[in-house]
């Protein structure tokens, strides 16, 4: 036999009609850790519901941020506000991801068929970022350079995109959004074990810092215990500022100052001018079309959406319904399809702001049918014979992800990140938040890969004010004008695949929205030569996958992807994460 167990009985397939829901819904996700073993019970164990609900629907990666968000939909407020709510609580009760010192990516689609609009608030390279910053004067690359130094961090977005968002979409005030999290952090919340155990792993780094060890442990310098109340003052007159004065409570006055001094100290770049000038930029989503349904996800600077789109187009070619899921043929085009992308992105993806991009060629189905051409059944072609394609014509690991809907059939999809787990590691001495490390997305010299694997070239080089590329994939799924999946996931460079199987899981293999989560992942990034599995991939399958000449790798978990469902009647179906123990979906 060589697919693995099919998830599709009769109780885990697409959700049909139901009746109203007048009761609040809650649905916790249990832990996935990163041992393979438990990931393995988890992923081949009972499969879940959704959560369903008929009035809005919010799925976070914390209980907490959650709640908030869907305190704001009862009382009224739009996704728009229930988003931004949620992303400023997560900013306080998951600093390992949650922030407002990186940057992001939103999408938003409202419920009356309009077209969705991007929001851009990705960091940016200071203006004295030079394009050798991060090597040696013999050319090679200090690799700790670009990921654990004040040398790092580029300009934040958070803010700015979060004012802007609500600015455009939102009715709520941005000291309305920010009130759950200045609460939040000035009273503190009930740390989770997952709290505990991200302080622990990564003690030896975070400690290296003083704000940073004042800020997340206790004086004996001990992390605080799963149960107990962890506060963040600092934080709290930090978003306090940014409640009294707006963005330039954070971009300009105390926390500019901070942020500049935490600079000077440790030979940063970031200045007053470069925070001052900073603008998120409203873009226009990439949209593809898969088996009749139009895919919108995040454009450049991000490659996520384009590679999605790329990707779909090439496996619509093939009948991957009958081949089933994760059935060796399945795994097989899938893994073909990403290396070819993946070399694409490597040379052609960046901000377009500074770098022609050839969107339009590379999301294009005739692109898409020369490169299905190569792919053979039987046979996995090797890494080093697949190089960067010729699409036409020119024109762009600890992140977290949060959706919502409304009422109004109104949709947010939202991924954001500071970069590794705990960015940088560097928490602004005063102002009680940490930095992102995202100048490591930049290409440190084209070729060479980054903390991800992903290899980059020229067009992502570093350039003063430029944006990294990001692989964040906010992605919103319309069927006949209407909003029908929201979507996207942490990740790192598994970001695109993990969402993409999702979708996949959704439509070719008519999963609930939640069993669609759970399923085991693959993923392939052209470089390294392999397919990366979870625990709960068959083993005649991989048995198979090798025959043809993959290499096939199980490593722990993959992403942890927030996603809700809208059925034809209109109801709601969350699906929130397993595999990130704090996870939930909640609707009314």
């Amino acid at each position: 036999m060589d697919r693995a167990p099919h998830p599709q009985t009769p109780e885990t397939r697409l959700p049909g009609r139901s009746g109203a829901l007048h009761v609040l819904v809650l649905a916790l996700c249990l832990s996935v850790p990163v041992t393979p073993a438990f990931g393995q019970a988890i992923l081949e164990g009972e499969r879940f519901h959704p959560v369903s609900a008929q009035q809005g629907m919010v799925a976070t990666s914390h209980t907490l941020a959650t709640e908030v968000a869907l305190k704001v939909l009862e009382e009224g407020g739009n996704a728009t506000d229930a988003a931004v709510t949620a992303g400023f609580a997560l900013a306080v009760t998951q600093p390992r991801s949650g922030n407002i010192g990186g940057g992001g990516f939103m999408l938003i689609s409202k419920g009356d068929g309009s077209a969705p609009e991007a929001i851009d608030y990705r960091e940016k390279a200071p203006s004295g970022a030079t394009e050798t910053m991060y090597q040696d004067e013999a050319g090679n690359v200090v690799r700790n350079r670009s990921r654990f130094t004040h040398l790092a961090a580029g300009v934040p977005g958070t803010v700015a995109g979060f004012a802007l968002a609500l600015d455009r979409h939102g009715t709520l005030s941005l000291e309305q959004a920010l009130e759950p999290a200045i609460k939040l952090a000035r009273d503190g919340f009930i740390v989770p074990q997952r709290f505990t155990e991200g302080l622990e792993q990564a003690r030896e780094r975070l400690q290296r810092w003083p704000a940073t060890l004042k800020t997340f442990y206790r004086d004996d310098g001990s992390a605080w215990e799963a149960g107990e109340r962890f506060r963040q003052p600092e934080l709290a007159d930090t978003l306090q500022r940014i409640a009294d004065k707006g963005v330039k409570g954070f971009y300009e006055g105390e926390t500019a100052q901070l942020i500049v001094e935490e600079m000077q100290r440790h030979g940063g770049l970031i200045t007053h001018q470069d925070l001052a000038e900073y603008q998120p930029v409203v873009r226009t989503p990439v949209h593809g079309n898969y088996r009749g349904y139009d895919i919108y996800s995040m454009s450049p600077p991000s490659s996520g959406g384009t590679h999605i789109v790329q990707i779909l187009n090439i496996l619509e070619g093939f009948p991957i319904a009958e081949l089933g899921h994760n059935s060796a043929d399945t795994i097989h085009y899938m893994a073909e399809a990403m290396k070819l992308a993946y070399a694409d992105r490597s040379q052609y993806l960046g901000d377009t702001d500074y770098v022609n991009v050839p969107l339009q060629g590379l999301t294009s189905k005739p692109y898409a049918e020369e490169l299905r051409k190569s792919i053979k059944a039987d046979e996995a072609r090797p890494a080093d014979e697949i190089s960067p394609g010729q699409p036409p014509g020119y024109e762009s690991p600890e992140t977290t992800h949060f959706s919502v809907v409304d009422k109004w059939g109104n949709a947010v999809s939202n991924t954001y990140t500071i970069n590794f787990s705990y960015g940088s590691g560097i928490t602004v001495q005063g102002a009680g938040f940490l930095l992102n490390n995202e100048m490591d997305d930049f290409s440190a010299k084209p070729g060479v890969p980054n903390a991800y694997g992903l290899t980059g070239g020229e067009a992502n080089k570093v350039e003063p004010g430029k944006r990294m590329l990001s692989s964040m994939s906010p992605t919103i799924v319309r069927k006949d004008d209407r909003n029908f999946l929201v979507t996207g996931s942490p990740g790192g460079s598994r970001i695109i695949t993990t969402t993409l199987q999702v979708l996949m899981n959704v439509i070719d293999h008519d999963m609930n929205i939640q069993t669609a989560v759970n399923a085991p992942r693959i993923h392939h990034q052209w470089l390294p030569d392999e397919i990366r599995t979870e625990q709960g991939i068959s083993r005649d399958t991989v048995r198979l996958l090798e025959s043809r000449g993959h290499k096939v790798v199980t490593h722990s978990a993959m992403g942890a992807i927030q996603s809700i469902m809208v059925g034809e009647d209109g109801t709601l179906y969350g699906g929130a994460d397993p595999r990130r123990s704090t996870s939930s979906a909640m609707g009314y």
